[in-house]
């Protein structure tokens, strides 16, 4: 039997007086986070929340984010972590595929209205039970009609709960994540993926020993990378978590010194934004390098002058690794006993098999580009009601990533390309498709597809090639606009080229790589 809250329990048990959670002024201790995870518990019980049930969340890096989160888990429930950006449509459509019995949201603020969305979706799936208002002042009331606060749902339930166990290969988290083909799909993470996987990360970033770790969390907690090698793995080894709600390299240089930060973890864009930060203005990196130990990267390939730069600049390792969703996500990492080899996403993690492969799952020979297959502890149980797609996925018994990559002689492994169109902003995952869809509603446009083009600052940046229909004369400036306001702000394409016709071959099948160039 397991629960992946144990994270938080242990320490809570052990150092209920260290402080495990840093966002601004506000400062909760083991003990707090727990009790108050302990009431969000009460909460889903008393509503009637069913060992199994599903319940969505949307929040950014705020103290909100753990409570809830490991009070869905000590419920018994399954934890339905969703992107911050998205819309009510979006929203719609998760909180339906996951068959939510209960969603929690963020109030947000004016400039990025969560909770407003969330109302949207929460309503127009109309499948949750009740919507739970995180609100800006956790003692305001809620502010929509309908809805609750999280005063009024957990606050005054008690701060005690006997956490309900679970069997090893039950659910206990769902990240939704997709290929370029349909819609997005629920990864199911069981309670020993998630929990096996953190203790990977603790021990493949150095954490555990006696020295207390502080760990700033910038990468979005709903996103795998965060959730896991960030959150979940400082709170087994009772670290101190600063949150970043949202990254701005001049915050976090900053919070680095004040609160003596020597845990960092990020995607590449963020490095790039420090290192150029701290160049621009002159910053004192000595400052940051005095206490910062380690660093690592993942999300996508980190260029190896900027690795090399920020090494030299802030005296500190990187350590590049790789996974996805539904490896929980760690699979491969430039380990602390190793040399690291710049460029590379390093090799194989205790307890991982990894193998690169042709079209016919044969093993290709070193140096030769191939599939990457992932086989292991951390491989998810399968998609959310996806049983075709699942088996798809894991034909042979080896997960298909869908990434292309190539072995070196010492078996570290080199990401080359992707095998299908997905695009990576700033270590967000975007699927063309679904934007496509989106686009093609739009009464001036005849045909569009959507591909990503090498962008310095984000890694990848969204661009789309759009037939205009017969007479339409929309300009590229009022699309985007009309994008952004149907799709989460990181996905709507920032460049817009329109074509007399796009490149087809003789089946009618659009020729993307013609479009990348």
């Amino acid at each position: 039997m397991l629960n992946l809250a144990l994270l938080l329990e242990n320490p809570a048990r052990r150092q209920p007086a260290s402080t495990a959670v840093v966002m601004g002024p506000m400062r909760l201790t083991y003990a707090q986070v727990n009790a108050m995870a302990n009431q969000v518990a009460n909460g889903l019980k008393a509503m009637g929340v069913q060992p199994g049930d599903k319940v969505a969340l949307t929040c950014p890096n705020i103290p909100y984010f753990p409570v809830v989160y490991y009070g869905i888990l000590k419920a018994g429930g399954v934890v339905v972590p969703l992107n911050v950006l998205n819309k009510g449509r979006e929203i719609a459509y998760y909180l339906k595929d996951s068959e939510a019995k209960a969603y929690f949201c963020f109030e947000g603020t004016p400039e990025l209205p969560i909770g407003q969305y969330g109302l949207e979706g929460f309503k127009e799936a109309g499948t949750a039970q009740k919507l739970i208002i995180l609100t800006n002042n956790p003692a305001a009331p809620p502010p929509f009609e309908g809805a609750d606060s999280f005063a009024t749902f957990a606050g005054r339930m008690p701060p005690t709960f006997d956490t309900v166990m679970r069997k090893d290969d039950d659910t206990a988290v769902i990240l939704y994540t997709s290929g370029t083909t349909g819609q997005a799909k629920g990864a199911e993470l069981t309670h020993s993926n998630m929990i096996t996987n953190a203790i990977a990360s603790r021990d493949l970033h150095g954490l555990l020993g006696n020295e207390h770790a502080t760990i700033l969390i910038a990468l979005p907690l709903f996103h795998s990378f965060g959730q896991t090698c960030q959150m979940n793995a400082g709170m087994m080894q009772g670290a101190t978590l600063v949150l970043v709600p949202r990254f701005d390299p001049k915050t976090v240089l900053e919070l680095m010194v004040a609160e003596k930060v020597n845990y960092f973890s990020g995607v590449p864009t963020m490095f790039w934004a420090m290192l150029n930060f701290a160049k621009q203005a002159a910053f004192d990196t000595s400052t940051v390098a005095a206490n910062l130990k380690l660093c690592s990267s993942g999300g996508a390939a980190l260029p190896v002058e900027v690795l090399q730069a920020f090494e030299a600049t802030f005296k500190v390792r990187i350590l590049e690794g790789y996974g996805l969703s539904e490896t929980a996500p760690v699979a491969t990492f430039n380990q602390l006993d190793k040399p690291s080899k710049p460029g590379s996403i390093g090799t194989p993690i205790l307890g991982v098999d990894v193998r690169v492969v042709d079209d016919q799952d044969k093993n290709v020979a070193v140096g030769e580009l191939g599939e990457i297959l992932i086989r292991g502890y951390n491989v998810m149980k399968g998609y959310y009601r996806r049983p075709d797609a699942t088996a798809e996925a894991m034909r042979g018994g080896w997960f298909h990533t869908g990434d292309i990559a190539r072995k070196d002689e010492d078996g570290y492994l080199y990401i080359m390309d992707r095998k299908k169109d997905m695009i990576i902003r700033g270590g967000f995952n975007i699927y063309p498709r679904e934007l496509e869809e989106v686009i093609i509603t739009h009464p001036a446009v005849s045909l569009v597809a959507v591909v990503g083009v090498k962008s310095e600052e984000m890694g990848e940046e969204v661009k789309a090639f759009v037939v205009r229909k017969a007479g339409a004369d929309i300009t590229p400036e009022a699309l985007m606009a009309w994008c952004k306001e149907r799709m989460a702000a990181y996905k709507y394409p920032r460049q817009i080229e329109f074509r007399d016709a796009l490149p087809m071959n003789a089946t009618g099948k659009i020729l993307k790589r013609e479009l990348r160039g």
